[in-house]
Parts: structure tokens; sequence; C-alpha cells
């Protein structure tokens, strides 16, 4: 094979011959913004290396308003935490303590939760 040429390889499968291409899966859209009265929220925990995970969730708000409003927990709760994908995280296991907070602020729980 000298320098100049290009090689031209048929691996034998043809997109036509019956293959389809793969398709992503969509993500489903979020039903917009509740007010606090119209949230569901549950919690969850989570062990993340060897640390306790507390999560609420799915919150329905806009950003600027999670962020204010996780500010102010992570204030009266002396942690950290993040919002991410509607969920607020806390650093520590933190369910009887927060609770009564987002219940102030006027969100509802689910039965049991």
């Amino acid at each position: 094979m000298s320098r100049g040429k290009k090689l031209d390889l048929f691996i034998g499968a043809d997109i036509d011959d019956g293959w389809s291409e793969v398709q992503e899966k969509k993500t489903p859209v979020k039903k917009g913004v509740l007010i606090p009265t119209k949230h569901q929220l549950f919690f969850s925990k989570e062990k993340r290396r060897g640390k306790v995970v507390t999560l609420v969730g799915e919150f329905q708000l806009d950003k600027t308003t999670a962020d204010e409003l996780l500010k102010k927990l992570k204030k009266k709760l002396g942690c950290g935490g993040a919002y991410k994908d509607g969920f607020m995280e806390f650093q520590g296991e933190l369910k009887e303590k927060l609770r009564p907070l987002l219940v102030d602020e006027g969100f509802n729980f689910k039965p049991k939760h």
C-alpha cells in the first residue's frame, strides 16, 4: 500500500437494512410554578460518601424563589445544602427540624412523610 491511497472499507451493515436510530428519552415537562400550598412534598434519605443527606421535594418553584428559600432554611438549620432538579438537599439527618420550617412557609407534605 502506497502513501497516497485511501482505504475503502465496507463493514457489511447498512442503515437501510432494518436498522434504526437510537431514540433518546425525553424528559418530562415540568408542570409549571405552583404556590406553596399546592405542593405535595416528601422526604428521602441517602448516604453519600458515608454521610447522610436529606432530600426534600419535589419543588415546582422558579430558580430564584427556590434559592431564596434554600438560603433561609440553611441559615435556620445551620447546615449546607443545594437545589438540584427540583429537590433540596441538606447535609445531615434533618427531617424533624425541617418539617416545621417548611410548614411555616406554607408547604404541604404527602401523608405519612
